[in-house]
């Protein structure tokens, strides 16, 4: 008795099962066949079924923003831009930090300026035109990086300072003693 259930084990293992995507193949191929079988009993030819339709790959479309915000931080350490839609959808964003800058001149008005003009090249392709500046923080680079805005050519529709002021909340840190 072991001997006939390990060859029928092993029948089963040798027998190949076939794939999902051999079942497919067949049921297309039996319906084509069920097809002309109903064409020939009816008199008519059959029409051989034409291949599927290869759909291609629409391009991309970019959407035009013509509205948007710009929220500037400026930290004594760095200066962040980031470029969004009305919604708060990010198109771009740039910082001090990722254009190489290091240390003290990540915080320093030429480096505000070079972060402000690599966001603008990469949200030139959206069209932004009219925007609304949120500006945090109390670093040297936030005026820099308004007036390089303005320089750019962009309607500024508002300008808010929106940096957090505690209202005695949390106790301050002592003075550094220098």
């Amino acid at each position: 008795m072991s001997e006939d259930k390990k060859t029928t084990v092993q029948k089963e293992l040798n027998e190949e099962k076939p794939e999902k995507d051999d079942k497919r193949q067949k049921v297309s191929v039996d319906k084509e066949k069920t097809e002309q079988k109903v064409a020939k009993e009816k008199g008519e030819e059959s029409i051989p079924t034409p291949p599927p339709i290869k759909r291609k790959k629409g391009r991309k479309v970019r959407r035009q923003v013509r509205r948007g915000r710009v929220y500037i931080k400026s930290s004594y350490n760095n200066t962040l831009v980031l470029f969004t839609d009305i919604n708060g959808g990010a198109l771009a964003w740039s910082s001090a930090g990722l254009l190489g800058f290091k240390g003290a001149k990540k915080a320093t008005t030429y480096a505000a300026n070079q972060v402000l003009l690599d966001a603008d090249e990469k949200v030139q392709k959206y069209g932004l035109k009219d925007v609304e500046v949120f500006v945090k923080g109390v670093g040297s680079g936030r005026d820099a990086a308004l007036r390089a805005l303005v320089q750019k050519g962009y309607n500024l529709l508002s300008i808010r300072d929106v940096t957090p002021i505690p209202h005695n909340g949390c106790r301050p840190k002592k003075p550094r003693r220098v």
